[in-house]
């Protein structure tokens, strides 16, 4: 279908080549805040599910690339990829580690190609990329709260862990609205968009769940005294299971909806010069900057 004409707003999706490997040499197996037992396998378990995620998503994209005619668009759906498989390529490397230290990643991994996979093989492109579209309004909704909220931030512990997921908010944050607005332009529905994001929501929760049951089932740190009964607490106060998250997932069905309905430029703005300012703390990080 023929580019619909949608006009793009400005925004920056820059590529960082960057490299957190080194960093994570030392890293305990319960790494989150206080050496939190269900907070480690959360944060495990989606870090887990993100390479083939991403890869998944640049591919929904790249099917519709050469059909946007609009320039702006086209500039950031480069960024968009570009963001995306160093994501990927990054998150291997962090789901390497986890694996070194005990938690299955491999499985969580292969199960997930394996799903997006067949996902490919019978849903048409477009629909691939509407499951990518309301994807992504997942991970800039938490990216949003990681950014925003000091607890989230805490809650992760180990700042080599949390340096990642900093950096992977901050440019999911900025790439929010391109497979949105790729979806859009070539002309994909409101009604396929909402009944898509209403099944992601659904396969999310049910998924995720599962996957951090299987992961917490797993570890022999589980079954000694108190662990389990400590953790419980923790892992109930983390931002991302409040009610209002949940809401603002869901403002994804309004009609007429856009990411950029929420304004997030300025914590944007913030987050950049912090980690990739004259002296940005990651900046030690970086092979070369685009």
């Amino acid at each position: 279908m023929a580019d619909t004409q949608i006009k793009t707003s400005p925004r920056k999706v820059p590529t960082r080549r960057i490299t957190f490997e080194e960093s994570l040499n030392d890293l305990p197996k319960h790494f989150a805040l206080d050496g939190d037992l269900l907070s480690s396998h959360m944060i495990v378990s989606l870090s887990s599910v993100f390479p083939d995620g991403e890869d998944f998503f640049v591919r929904s994209v790249r099917n519709f690339r050469e059909q946007i005619t609009d320039r702006e668009l086209k500039k950031q759906v480069a960024g968009f990829i570009g963001q995306e498989a160093v994501h990927g390529r990054e998150h291997r490397i962090l789901n390497k580690r986890f694996a070194e230290l005990g938690y299955d990643t491999k499985r969580i991994e292969d199960f997930t190609r394996w799903g997006l996979r067949t996902r490919e093989r019978f849903m048409t492109a477009k629909s691939n990329l509407a499951a990518t579209a309301a994807l992504e309004h997942f991970t800039a909704t938490f990216a949003e709260i990681l950014l925003s909220e000091p607890y989230a931030r805490e809650s992760i512990g180990r700042p080599e862990v949390r340096d990642v997921f900093l950096w992977h908010a901050l440019e999911e944050a900025e790439h929010k609205a391109v497979a949105f607005d790729v979806y859009k332009s070539v002309g994909g529905s409101e009604r396929t968009r909402v009944v898509t994001m209403n099944v992601i929501t659904a396969g999310f929760i049910v998924g995720m769940s599962l996957q951090i049951l299987i992961s917490v089932l797993g570890d022999r740190d589980t079954y000694r005294k108190g662990n389990l009964r400590r953790s419980v607490p923790r892992f109930r106060k983390v931002p991302f299971f409040r009610k209002s998250t949940w809401r603002r997932l869901r403002h994804y069905n309004r009609p007429g909806f856009h990411p950029d309905d929420h304004d997030t430029e300025q914590l944007l703005a913030d987050w950049r010069e912090e980690l990739f300012g004259d002296n940005g703390r990651l900046n030690h990080l970086l092979v070369t900057a685009a």
